[in-house]
């Protein structure tokens, strides 16, 4: 049996991006969870019956704690000596590939969930590139999360290494039994009626950080102006503020607040009732690695209103699950609302095969496996 550590930066990223998978690996292998200190890194050790082991990271760039962090990574590696170091997240990635390195760690994975470094401008734009530079530089393995994430590597010539995408895309893959319509016990109108919504409103549901980056003040905008030529819409906002990090624009915070037609309801563990009391997803960010709530929605039969970005153009396919707009485009994202709100049988068939698409490439068990098979003919290379 050989030794893996999974690192995070975080250990939210372990619970919410990984859940199952470490309990589904550690059946062949022996897995060791590796991130911060707080009741999510317990939550995974619990859940997951995976042995972890605390050891702070700083999302931010932070030269002092950063080296620190490293220093404590190649202890830990030699230590341990474990034949496979994957990691997922940034800074986890280049501090754990760097550790791994050193510590003579023979298999070196990093899976890139999604690239920042494009979407940032002068200095700070080039610090980024350099550290997914060095990621890839100090990594045996590079896995890009999709087809878009591992077009943006080459194009960036971030590293010459081949580059796999597992399985159909994504990190973890979707519990389609989980999210499942007829998985939540209370019925769409019971559900509807805590908020005070009847069959025949229309509900549109975001579900995210609600920041800048994920097309908040387009889809606002875009919203009022739909609500002024149909009644009967509404709009469910499910996440927090981030206001320290990425804030937004007073008019857009006012008219959350006091347009009587948007709800919103702040960050929810689980999504599920939100998603069955609504009509469909609304999704118009800027940049995704292979975003998880579009996958979560269309297993349950919602369809999804999506930006052409890298993932979410990878999952939704416009009139067969959902609709594609362009980035940035209000009047798109104002008409395909409409169209949707106009013809309810065309949004009960992209529904339906929401579901089927979801079901037939993202399952868990697809991306599991795939991971697997990856790591089997990493060590057969290895010939460890």
């Amino acid at each position: 049996m050989l030794k893996i550590i999974r690192t995070a930066t975080v250990p939210l990223s372990l619970d919410l991006l990984l859940e199952g998978q470490l309990k589904y690996l550690s059946q062949f292998h022996e897995v060791v969870a590796v991130s911060g200190s707080d009741h999510h890194l317990e939550k995974v050790a619990q859940r997951e019956g995976v042995r972890t082991v605390p050891l702070a990271m700083e999302r931010a760039i932070n030269l002092k704690k950063d080296v620190i962090a490293l220093i404590r990574l190649y202890f830990l590696f030699k230590k341990e000596k474990p034949q496979i170091v994957h990691s997922i997240t940034p800074k986890a990635g280049l501090l754990s590939m760097i550790a791994a390195r050193l510590a003579g760690v023979p298999i070196r994975i990093h899976t890139f969930t999604g690239l920042i470094f494009p979407y940032r401008t002068g200095m700070l734009h080039f610090i980024l590139k350099q550290m997914d530079r060095i990621t890839c530089a100090m990594a045996t393995h590079i896995i890009p999360e999709g087809e878009g994430v591992k077009a943006q590597l080459q194009i960036n010539k971030i590293t010459y290494k081949t580059l796999q995408v597992l399985a159909n895309g994504n990190v973890n893959g979707v519990n389609t039994a989980f999210f499942s319509p007829d998985a939540v016990l209370s019925s769409r109108k019971e559900l509807r009626e805590l908020y005070s919504y009847n069959n025949t409103d229309f509900v549109f549901v975001f579900v995210g950080r609600l920041v800048v980056d994920k097309g908040i003040v387009e889809l606002i905008d875009a919203f009022l102006n739909v609500s002024k030529l149909h009644s009967k819409v509404h709009l469910l906002l499910v996440g927090p503020f981030e206001p320290n990090l990425d804030p937004l624009p007073e008019s857009t915070i006012h008219a959350i607040e006091n347009d009587s037609r948007i709800i919103h309801v702040g960050f929810k563990e689980d999504i599920r009732p939100f998603l069955k009391m609504s009509d469909a997803l609304i999704l118009p960010s800027y940049r995704e690695g292979f975003p998880n709530v579009v996958l979560q929605a269309g297993a349950m039969e919602l369809p999804c209103v999506v930006t052409d970005i890298p993932g979410c153009n990878e999952v939704i396919e416009t009139n067969i699950n959902g609709l594609v707009v362009q980035l940035k485009d209000k009047k798109g994202l104002q008409l395909a609302m409409e169209n949707l709100i106009k013809d309810p049988v065309f949004l009960y068939q992209l529904g339906q095969q929401a579901r089927v698409k979801i079901c037939a490439k993202y399952t868990n068990a697809i991306v599991w496996n795939a991971l697997l098979e990856f790591y089997k003919k990493c060590i057969d290379e290895k010939r460890i």
